[in-house]
C-alpha cells in the first residue's frame, strides 16, 4: 500500500514547487532527500577516489561504492560481479552491442528489434549494420506498440543471434511479454538484450527468473542521481566480451611491448575515474525503492492511469494511443493542435509533460503520428493531480493556445 501523502514529503523537489504537477517522470525521476544526503555525505565525509587509497576516507569510498553493487543486484535478483557502472543506458547499451558485435556477429547475422524503440536501443545496432553487415530485422509490433508474438516466432531462426527491445517502450509503454521472448530466443541459441530504462523503478524485474542475458538502465528514472547507468550481464557472457574503453582502473598490468592484461568483469568495463557520488546515490535509491516495494509501485501507478485515462476519454479533443496498455504511461495528442503548442499550453499551468517524438524517431511509421504528449506518472503523483490535469487539458483549444502563445 502505497501512503503518497508521506512520501511527498520525501521529495525537495515537491516541497519547493507546491504548485507544479510532474507528469515527466519518463524523462527523469524526482529523487527522495535521503538520496541527496547520501550524495552530500560523501563529500562532507569521506570524498576519495576508489580502488586508488589505502587511507581511512578511501576505504569508506570503496566500501560504499562496492555495496551499491550488492544493492543493484538485490533489486533485480542478481549477482553483484554481473553489474558494471557506466555513465547511463546509452553507454551500458552501446557497451553491450559493441561486445556482442566484435564476440559473436559475422556478416550475414541477423539482429530482431521493433520500430517501438528508443534512439539508444537502435543507433548501435545501425552501426553494427554498417561495420559488421549484419542484417537488422523488424518484429511486428501493434498500434500501442505490443509485439506481435506470432511475428517473432516467424523471424526467428538459425541466422537469428540478438534480439534487442525495450521492456517498456518509452513513448507508449508498452510491456512487452519478456518471459516468452527470451524462451524462444535461447531455442535459437540467441542472445537476448534489454533496455529497462522505462520499467526499472516502475515495477519487479528478476533477470534470473526472466533469464536476460544483458540489460541496461539509468539511474535518474529510478529516483537517483543523473549521469550513471547500469549494465547486467550473466557473468560468462560480460566475462567474453571486450570493454569500448581503456585507461586507469580497469587493467591489472600493461608492459612497454604494448601488451595489456585486463582486469576481470565488473571492473573491466568502468575505466577512469567513475561517478562515484552519483552510484553511491543509486544504491540509496535501490534500497528506498525496494521499502517501497516495486510491486506496491507498480499497483499505484496502473490506478493513476486507469482513473486519468477513463476521464480523458470523455474529451472528444484528446486522441489517446495506448489506450490499453499497462503501465504509468498515457500519449495523446489534442485535434488539430500541434503536440509542443498543447505541451507548452500545460507549462503554462504549471503541468509538466514531454511532447515530440521522444527519441523514438521510427514509431510515427506504426501509429502515424510523428508528434505526440505523453504524460508519465510516478509513485509520489496523486489523484487530485490528475483531476487537475484533467481541467487544463478540456481547455486546450486554437483559441487558448493563441492567446497564452500569441
Amino acid at each position: 500500500m502505497i501512503d503518497v501523502k508521506k512520501i511527498r514529503q520525501d521529495f525537495p523537489m515537491i516541497i519547493n514547487h507546491p504548485d507544479l504537477i510532474y507528469f515527466d517522470n519518463g524523462a527523469t525521476t524526482y529523487k527522495p532527500k535521503r538520496v541527496i544526503d547520501a550524495i552530500l555525505s560523501f563529500y562532507e565525509n569521506y570524498t576519495s577516489n576508489v580502488e586508488r587509497g589505502d587511507y581511512p576516507t578511501a576505504i569508506l569510498a570503496d566500501k560504499a561504492y562496492h555495496q551499491t553493487r550488492e544493492k543493484v543486484a538485490k533489486l533485480i535478483n542478481s549477482e553483484a560481479k554481473e553489474i558494471a557502472f557506466l555513465a547511463n543506458d546509452t553507454a551500458a547499451l552501446n557497451q553491450i552491442y559493441y561486445g556482442i558485435g566484435k564476440k559473436y556477429l559475422k556478416e550475414g547475422d541477423v539482429i530482431l528489434t521493433t520500430k517501438a524503440e528508443h534512439a539508444s536501443n537502435l543507433l548501435p545496432l545501425y552501426r553494427l549494420k554498417d561495420e559488421k553487415g549484419v542484417e537488422i530485422k523488424y518484429i511486428d509490433v501493434d498500434i500501442e506498440g505490443n509485439i506481435n508474438l506470432d511475428s517473432y516466432k516467424e523471424l526467428m531462426n538459425e541466422s537469428v543471434k540478438l534480439v534487442a527491445i525495450a521492456m517498456v517502450t518509452n513513448v507508449l509503454g508498452s510491456i512487452q511479454p519478456l518471459k516468452e521472448i527470451i524462451q524462444i530466443a535461447h531455442k535459437f541459441n540467441a542472445l537476448v538484450s534489454i533496455d529497462a530504462a522505462q520499467a526499472i523503478g516502475h515495477q519487479p524485474i528478476d533477470v534470473k527468473e526472466l533469464d536476460i542475458d544483458f540489460m541496461a538502465f539509468s539511474s535518474h528514472k529510478m529516483c537517483g542521481p543523473d549521469g550513471v547507468g547500469v549494465l547486467y550481464g550473466k557473468y560468462n557472457l560480460l566475462e567474453s566480451i571486450e570493454p569500448i574503453l581503456l585507461g586507469g582502473g580497469m587493467n591489472a598490468r600493461y608492459y612497454s611491448d604494448g601488451s595489456i592484461k585486463l582486469k576481470k568483469a565488473p571492473e573491466v568495463f568502468e575505466a577512469g575515474t567513475p561517478n562515484i557520488e552519483g552510484v553511491i546515490g543509486l544504491g540509496e535509491a535501490c534500497e528506498y525503492l525496494m521499502d517501497i516495494g516495486l510491486e506496491n509501485i507498480h499497483e499505484y501507478e496502473k490506478e493513476l492511469r486507469a482513473y486519468c485515462l477513463n476521464k480523458m476519454k470523455e474529451i472528444d479533443s484528446v486522441i489517446i494511443y495506448n489506450e490499453t496498455n499497462d503501465s504509468g504511461v498515457i500519449t495523446f495528442n489534442i485535434k488539430d493542435i500541434f503536440a509542443q503548442d498543447a505541451a507548452g499550453y500545460l507549462a503554462f499551468h504549471n503541468i509538466a509533460v514531454r511532447s515530440g517524438n521522444h527519441c523514438a524517431k521510427i514509431l510515427h511509421e506504426v501509429i502515424n503520428s510523428d508528434q505526440t504528449i505523453r504524460a508519465s506518472f510516478y509513485f509520489y503523483n496523486t489523484f487530485e493531480e490528475i483531476d487537475k490535469f484533467i481541467e487544463v487539458v478540456k481547455n486546450i483549444t486554437k483559441e487558448s493556445v493563441i492567446d497564452i502563445f500569441f
